[in-house]
């Protein structure tokens, strides 16, 4: 079993409602369990587009499923709660649901469909505090600091480069 920890956002409809979902979605996925899942935090949305507030939060679950299958799963969770599917998405535009894998491990992954450790969670204060909720001495496996460190990286207006040093 693997330790994971995925990203929950919505700013569309019924907010705690879709978070609600989220958790019982991956209670419900083969070879998981749900560990534990961080407090809620209200956040405004990052990106061009227009929208309202987002609700995020952290799941910190155990999986048999590898990276890919684990996707897909994150994938039919989210359709479930009316997002749009792929293919007609707009970037950065509002969502019911959105599932993003944040750490899987300490794998390094990158693919078209999928790129762990997420490739913005370290600039990304709505992903790092709920993750500090969980665990902030986890390791980035890429940059090598925790995401205590991270968060306080970010919180003092710090931005971390590719390698794990401020920039």
């Amino acid at each position: 079993m693997t330790r994971v920890f995925v990203g929950i956002g919505s700013n569309v409809g019924d907010r705690q409602a879709h978070i609600e979902r989220a958790r019982q979605g991956l209670a419900g996925l083969a070879q998981t369990q749900v560990v534990r899942i961080s407090d809620v935090y209200e956040t405004e949305p990052v990106g061009p587009v227009p929208q309202g507030p987002f609700l995020n939060a952290v799941a910190e679950v155990t999986t048999g499923l590898d990276p890919f299958d684990l996707l897909d799963g994150l994938a039919s969770i989210e359709q479930e709660a009316g997002r749009t599917p792929v293919e007609r998405r707009q970037k950065w535009g509002p969502r019911t649901l959105d599932l993003d894998i944040l750490l899987f491990g300490d794998r390094v992954l990158s693919s078209d469909e999928l790129v762990v450790p997420h490739p913005m969670m370290h600039e990304r204060w709505f992903v790092l505090k709920p993750l500090c909720d969980l665990d902030a001495g986890v390791v980035h496996p890429v940059l090598e600091m925790t995401v205590g460190e991270l968060l306080a990286h970010v919180e003092n207006g710090r931005h971390i480069g590719k390698a794990g040093h401020d920039g």
